[in-house]
């Protein structure tokens, strides 16, 4: 079953929310959109429903300049006030399990979420932007290590917003990490044809691996 509601951030913009529920839940996992996408993206849709077959309760929501229609994401500060007002506004209503995490960008914000102080069972990120294309740093992945929660890293091996070595080095100094590498896959996770894989192959994996992970966790 899903259902769509608003929350409305701390800057006054009205954020469209999307949940859908399993009537056997025991977990919710807030997942939030990459930076050039919405929260009705396909392969997001695909995630959420299809974690939601498997007993756990999917929140998306669209960040404020998403919801305004601009094309430029807010500043860091806005997108995790907007992260943690949604997170304010379903808890109340959801599993008490709580994970988040998100597609990209997303992923990048709740893990920010989470460094200040807000209490949850677990991270999701898929795909971790760790640098932009073609310029390889770990800066952004200098927060990490605040975090206390297990985290769970599902990235492409042809990801070029993160190099595997980098990437690999990151995690090994983070206890609670652990990565889930998919062979060929792109930033978006797409595969080339020669692997025989398709989209909605690649998207089960990442669905299995998720539900697996939380199944574990708490």
């Amino acid at each position: 079953m899903t259902a769509e509601r608003h929350v409305t951030a701390p800057d006054g913009t009205r954020l469209p929310v999307r949940i859908a529920q399993s009537a056997r839940a025991t977990a919710t996992l807030v997942l939030a959109p990459g930076a050039g996408t919405s929260m009705r993206h396909r392969s997001l849709v695909a995630v959420q429903d299809g974690l939601a077959t498997r007993g756990i309760t999917v929140v998306t929501f669209d960040f404020p300049y998403r919801a305004r229609g601009a094309g430029v994401p807010d500043r860091m500060p806005v997108l995790v006030a907007a992260y943690d007002a949604v997170l304010a506004a379903v808890r109340p209503d959801v599993p008490p399990r709580l994970f988040v995490g998100g597609r990209s960008m997303g992923g990048r914000v709740a893990s920010h979420v989470v460094a200040g102080g807000t209490a949850v069972d677990g991270l999701v990120f898929l795909g971790f932007p760790l640098h932009p294309p073609g310029k390889p740093g770990t800066s952004r992945a200098d927060h990490l290590r605040a975090i206390r929660v297990p985290m769970l890293f599902v990235q492409g091996t042809r990801d070029t917003f993160a190099r595997a070595d980098l990437l690999r080095a990151v995690l090994d100094g983070l206890p609670h990490a652990t990565l889930h590498a998919i062979p060929d896959a792109d930033h978006g996770f797409r595969v080339p044809k020669r692997t025989g894989r398709t989209e909605a192959d690649v998207l089960d994996e990442v669905v299995t691996t998720i539900a697996a992970r939380i199944a574990r966790t708490g």
